[in-house]
């Protein structure tokens, strides 16, 4: 996967396929609790930056509740121990390309060092992921309020509601400290999903009258990941194991319960697998 990375993806982009250069929907499916974890992190991460960015107490409040979330999520006492491993496991890899002529030696290096920093990032983490936030009384007390639907209202949480009406930088400063210790998971497992990414060959496949089974045959993949074209209007069903792959594209109704397709349907599928 990192010759993928680091080479000059002569093939990929010459690669045939349904969709040439029109625009896709990706569907990525975890095939494990550990790489499901961490998509879930990868999406709190882009709306925790997202309404950080933002001015209005809305937008701060929607980012505290996020980061609340991080903090759930990244609870799992090995999470760094996983993150940590996988970056030395992926490092060691790279250093095997050194004087390979296929490989620019300036990604390689990159690579490396980029590997090298989150590594000694999140070596530097002491505790348990994010104790300095629990061990804030304010912040548990928002946390355990938010819980409660409307729970969080000015006559529940007083200084919330002054907090909020301060100004937006003074917020945002806020924020930001509260956040950065965390950064260092955020790095490492960017690194570990591109890696993921990068590792898999898109193939062409029909699903024919919207239903596509595959016999795994001993194939290994910590992810899936489907595109499909949004003309066709679907949306996938995926269920897999070791033994079998199953793909269901149904109508993405909003109203009434979602019915297969009665049409094939292009899409592509890689496997993805570090």
């Amino acid at each position: 996967m990192w010759r993928k990375s680091l080479c000059y993806h002569r093939r990929h982009n010459q690669e045939t396929t349904f969709f040439g250069q029109e625009a896709v929907i990706s569907y990525e499916y975890p095939l494990n609790e550990r790489i499901r974890i961490l998509l879930r992190l990868e999406d709190l991460y882009r709306k925790l930056n997202h309404f950080c960015r933002g001015d209005t107490p809305q937008d701060h409040h929607v980012a505290l509740l996020t980061l609340f979330e991080i903090l759930e999520v990244a609870g799992r006492a090995d999470l760094k121990v996983d993150l940590m491993q996988e970056l030395e496991r992926q490092r060691q890899i790279l250093v095997t390309f050194r004087n390979n002529p296929e490989i620019s030696e300036e990604a390689l290096s990159g690579a490396l060092y980029e590997i090298e920093q989150a590594s000694s990032s999140l070596l530097a983490m002491a505790g348990k992921i994010g104790q300095y936030l629990r061990e804030n009384d304010w912040l548990m007390a928002i946390r355990s309020r938010a819980a409660i639907p409307g729970g969080v209202c000015e006559f529940d949480l007083p200084s919330y509601h002054y907090w909020l009406n301060r100004d937006a930088a003074a917020r945002r400063h806020d924020l930001y400290a509260w956040i950065q210790p965390m950064i260092p998971i955020r790095e490492g497992l960017t690194i570990v999903l591109r890696l993921l990414r990068a590792s898999g060959h898109p193939e062409n496949q029909l699903a024919t009258k919207g239903t596509y089974q595959l016999t795994m045959s001993g194939r290994s993949a910590q992810m899936l990941k489907v595109r499909v074209a949004p003309a066709e209007t679907v949306v996938p069903e995926i269920s897999a194991n070791k033994y079998a792959l199953s793909i269901r594209f149904m109508r993405p109704e909003t109203i009434t319960r979602p019915k297969l397709v009665e049409h094939d349907v292009p899409f592509e599928l890689t496997f993805c697998s570090l």
